[in-house]
């Protein structure tokens, strides 16, 4: 089982005031925890990302904060009151499914409508017809209203759900994998879409997915889960660039992971050639001799060309420098991603702009390179 030591977990997106507060809650199935000891501090209209693989707990989190599970254990605080006892149909919160669950024999405008006529004082007619009518402008759907959604595409029908779900003007939005019924470049376009409806309404988001670039592109924080607890929370840029732990590290985007042990400022690894330098606070401050990783991401690594026999020596004080092969070249336009092999046979990846070569021809499969990356890109982890 991973261990988790979530980082900023207690602390809501800078700035803002904390609208949601999750306390130890877990959620058992039989003998199995799919959710355990999760504490979490959510600001007022952020979007926060919970992000895992299948089957980490991330789901059956989002539905006890929906209140279509029954905690185990902990407290759900909304502005500071318990949702313990508040059944789902009475939260201030709103769910959007990752199958939309529109009503196949309504309009358009009748699925926007269903949730306001259920509300209780009833609301006039009129009134529900101006809210309809006001959030099909908000998705840009009012030319659709009469439509039934099998007369839609996936993208129209992820704005109709979303129009219903914000119709109702829930205090929290949730949203389970909203993105993955759509393909892949539909997908792409609807990230900063739909970030930008959820801004302009002001409702604070959790969003639940699997798809790391879809949490990086959307979410002001991510938490990452696994085994159903928090590893780490952070935003994006600090989950990427300062990784807390082997499973964040290799959870988003791509890494080289050295194993070693630690000797003064260096990792002595089988792994490389020679000890790697990494920087002070790069990470962890492990002891001498303590077991350690360090990772390093693959646009840190520079490649350069050189003669076969030539030695490989740092250019710069701190620099950590190898020889290396080329085993083989991924072209993806505007950047190659090379998998090079390492005197030992330890395999390594780095993603090279195709700028970097120049003039001149970039090497090819089987070529002899240098390899190279200052102290302070690589990341020290203890676990």
């Amino acid at each position: 089982m991973s261990e988790r030591v979530p980082q900023g977990a207690s602390e809501g997106l800078a700035g803002a005031p904390v609208h949601l507060r999750i306390e130890r809650l877990g959620k058992r199935f039989g003998d199995a925890w799919a959710v355990r000891e999760v504490s979490l501090d959510i600001g007022e209209r952020e979007i926060f990302a919970l992000l895992g693989s299948s089957g980490c707990g991330k789901s059956t989190l989002l539905r006890m904060i929906a209140g279509l599970e029954t905690p185990s254990s902990g407290r759900i605080l909304l502005d500071g009151e318990d949702l313990a006892a508040v059944p789902a149909h009475r939260r201030p919160t709103n769910m959007m499914f990752q199958s939309y669950a529109l009503f196949p024999h309504m309009t358009v405008a009748d699925n926007v409508a269903f949730g306001l006529r259920q509300l209780r004082p009833r609301m006039a007619r009129a009134a529900i017809a101006a809210r309809v009518d006001e959030m099909l402008e908000l998705v840009q759907m009012r030319a659709f209203a009469r439509r039934r959604p099998q007369e839609l595409s996936g993208g129209q029908q992820q704005r109709v759900a979303l129009a219903r779900s914000l119709a109702r003007e829930p205090r929290l939005l949730l949203l389970d994998e909203p993105l993955a019924a759509l393909d892949k470049r539909i997908r792409q376009q609807t990230q900063f879409e739909l970030v930008g409806l959820i801004r302009r309404v002001g409702v604070t988001c959790i969003l639940v997915t699997h798809d790391q670039e879809e949490a990086m592109t959307m979410a002001d924080r991510i938490g990452i889960l696994s085994e159903g607890g928090l590893v780490q929370v952070g935003t994006p840029g600090e989950i990427y660039e300062r990784p807390n732990c082997r499973f964040s590290a290799g959870f988003i985007g791509e890494t080289n992971l050295f194993h070693g042990r630690i000797e003064g400022d260096r990792l002595a690894s089988s792994d490389f050639p020679q000890p790697i330098v990494f920087a002070a606070g790069a990470g962890a401050s492990p002891p001498s001799g303590g077991e350690a990783w360090l990772s390093l991401r693959p646009e840190c690594v520079r490649v350069h060309r050189r003669a076969a026999g030539d030695a490989c020596v740092a250019e710069h004080p701190g620099e950590n420098v190898a020889a290396a092969e080329v085993a083989e070249i991924a072209y993806l336009g505007g950047r190659s991603i090379y998998h090079l092999r390492l005197p030992g046979g330890r395999a390594m990846i780095a993603s090279v702009p195709a700028a970097h070569w120049g003039e001149t021809a970039p090497p090819a499969r089987g070529e002899p390179v240098r390899v190279s990356w200052p102290a302070p890109d690589g990341v020290l982890l203890l676990r």
